[in-house]
């Protein structure tokens, strides 16, 4: 197993050439190339945060996502904040989630609490 730190752009490419073998020929779970690409993935996962982070989405955008994803509607955010004009206010960007409302959506909609936190 030949591995190395992925340092630049181009150790980069070589990774990503690397491991798309192994989405063609899967390697079997626990033998050596399945190590391998364990390895490799995890230092490819490693490199992506640190050069192209992901910032979470706003409080607004998870409750959008959220709602988009589970086919949930206004009336169903409106249920879960106790007001349709809350809900309105909300997703319309007039309104911030109190802490309250953020632990509701956190706890019943399973959303990341640092997109609803976030300032």
């Amino acid at each position: 197993m030949d591995i190395r730190p992925i340092r630049n752009e181009e150790d980069y490419t070589k990774a990503l050439t690397e491991i798309a073998q192994f989405f063609e020929n899967e390697p079997e779970i626990g033998s050596p190339a399945a190590d391998h690409f364990d390895v490799l993935a995890a230092l490819i996962a490693a490199y992506e945060r640190d050069h192209w982070p992901v910032e979470p989405p706003d409080a607004v955008d998870a409750i959008r996502w959220t709602m988009e994803l589970r086919h949930y509607t206004q009336k169903d955010l409106a249920q879960l904040l106790g007001s349709n004009s809350r809900a309105s206010e909300i997703l319309n960007r007039k309104r911030r989630l109190t802490m309250e409302q953020a632990r509701k959506l956190h706890d019943e909609w399973q959303i990341p609490a640092e997109s609803l936190i976030a300032a």
